[in-house]
């Protein structure tokens, strides 16, 4: 497997991470990991921490647990709204015009949303305007676990070491009281989800937080210039040996590359 290592990416001085989250807990139990990992390799990082839908209870809880799993960065930005549960695509407008604020406010380096296969509706409708909105940024769509049991193929994996992991358990129970009741709530779940990753990954540590990336560029070479130029493909208008009674079989290497400038 190929390695994609957070430590080596090119990021700026400040790195910058978006995470977005339409309920409280969400982001803590979908890349929680990732994000304490993120925090021990980059004490400069840059996080803007965003949850669309919390009662009063449930924004405490999400602004103490934020802080606990990060506290630690150079800049923590929670923000904590209150869109109806459940009812986000009815609530489309306003929540579009809080991701263009955030456009104008951001450019991250990373961004971690939900998935577009979620089953949650109000995780799809994130994941939707995340794509929308953010055209030219890293995605990585976290996962879920759930009773409808829509879990996925994922294509990225970051290994977890057993210390963050149990950083990451510890946290969310401790700061998330209102859901102790729910019998989905519980450390051999979260643990459990971790150990799955971590052997479909074959990671080192046995644990791994897993993500769907859809679109990725590889830096494969450090002087590519960027071009503003269109580039047109353009086939050449003189008859070519095989050509038949000017049909359409043209041969390879007929069709030449041109920049709008040559035209």
């Amino acid at each position: 497997m190929l390695p994609f290592v957070f430590d080596q990416l090119s990021l700026r001085d400040r790195p910058t991470v978006l995470a977005l989250g339409a309920h409280s807990d969400d982001i803590e139990i979908g890349c929680g990991g990732t994000l304490l990992h993120l925090a021990d390799c980059y004490p400069n990082l840059e996080v803007v921490w965003i949850v669309l839908s919390a009662t009063p209870e449930r924004a405490a809880e999400a602004r103490s647990s934020a802080e606990e799993f990060l506290g630690s960065v150079a800049s923590l930005r929670v923000i904590v709204e209150d869109f109806r549960d459940k009812y986000f695509a009815h609530d489309g407008e306003s929540m579009r015009e809080l991701f263009e604020w955030l456009k104008s406010q951001i450019d991250p380096d990373i961004i971690l949303t939900h998935r577009r296969g979620d089953s949650h509706q109000d995780h799809r409708f994130v994941c939707e305007l995340t794509w929308n909105t953010f055209r030219d940024n890293l995605i990585f769509e976290y996962e879920i676990p759930k009773y409808d049991g829509d879990l996925s193929s994922p294509n990225l994996f970051v290994p977890i070491s057993p210390d963050v992991a149990e950083r990451k358990i510890e946290t969310i129970l401790r700061c998330f009281v209102t859901q102790r009741a729910r019998h989905w709530f519980t450390e051999d779940l979260f643990m459990a989800i971790m150990r799955l990753r971590g052997m479909e990954a074959n990671s080192p540590t046995q644990l791994a937080e897993a993500f769907t990336c859809r679109k990725l560029m590889l830096g494969m070479t450090a002087d590519v210039q960027p071009s503003r130029e269109p580039v047109r493909v353009l086939r050449s208008l003189r008859p070519v040996p095989g050509d038949r009674a000017g049909g359409n079989v043209i041969p390879f290497g007929a069709a030449h590359l041109t920049s709008a400038s040559d035209v």
